[in-house]
C-alpha cells in the first residue's frame, strides 16, 4: 500500500518592493587591509585634509614633551603646594603628545618617533619661571585655537579645540601659583 504526502500548501505570493537606490561605492585599498571596516583611501577623519598639518603635529608633539620636561624640572624646586599641580601639567602635557601622536599614526600609518634630548634644564628662579611657564601655555592655547580653524578635517579640528582648552587651563593654573607665590613674596 502505497501512501500519499500530505499536501503542501502553496505559499503566499510575495510581494516585490522596489529596489532601494544603491549607496555610493566607497574606494578600498588593495592589500591585507582592504577587508577592515573603514578602509578607505580618503577617509573623512585623519585623511588627506590631516595631510596638510603633519608639520604642525610634529612640532606639537616635540614642544608638548619640551614643555613636559620643564614643568618636570621646575618641580624639583618649586614649594610642595605647587608640586602636585606642576606634576599634573607635565602627565597632561604627556597625553598631549601620545595623542598627537596616535593623529600623526592615523594620517600617514607610521609611527613617530620623538627627538629624545638629555640636556638638563635649569629652570631658573621660581617667579621668573612661572612667568615664562604662563607665556608658553598661553601661546599654546592660542596656537591650538588657530590650527583648528586652519584644517579642513574635522577630527583634527575637534582635537586641537580640546588641546587648547587644555593649555588654556595650564596657563590658569601657572597664574594662580604664581599669584599665590607673590602672596608669600
Amino acid at each position: 500500500a502505497r501512501s500519499e504526502a500530505p499536501a503542501i500548501p502553496a505559499a503566499p505570493a510575495l510581494t516585490v518592493l522596489p529596489a532601494a537606490p544603491e549607496a555610493p561605492a566607497v574606494p578600498v585599498p588593495a592589500g591585507p587591509d582592504a577587508s577592515l571596516p573603514g578602509a578607505e583611501q580618503n577617509p573623512c577623519c585623519m585623511g588627506t585634509e590631516a595631510e596638510e598639518m603633519l608639520e604642525v603635529i610634529t612640532g606639537y608633539i616635540e614642544a608638548a614633551l619640551s614643555d613636559r620636561r620643564y614643568l618636570l624640572a621646575l618641580t624639583r624646586q618649586a614649594p610642595s603646594w605647587a608640586r602636585k599641580p606642576l606634576r599634573d601639567m607635565a602627565a597632561e602635557l604627556q597625553d598631549q603628545a601620545r595623542r598627537l601622536m596616535a593623529a600623526h599614526y592615523l594620517i600617514t600609518g607610521r609611527r613617530y618617533r620623538p627627538s629624545v634630548s638629555a640636556e638638563r634644564i635649569y629652570a631658573g628662579r621660581w617667579c621668573p619661571a612661572l612667568r615664562e611657564r604662563y607665556h608658553a601655555a598661553a601661546c599654546s592655547g592660542f596656537n591650538y585655537a588657530r590650527s583648528a580653524e586652519d584644517t579642513m578635517d574635522p577630527c583634527l579640528t575637534k582635537l586641537f579645540e580640546e588641546m587648547s582648552k587644555q593649555s588654556y587651563a595650564h596657563a590658569e593654573t601657572l597664574m594662580g601659583l604664581l599669584q599665590r607665590s607673590l602672596q608669600n613674596a
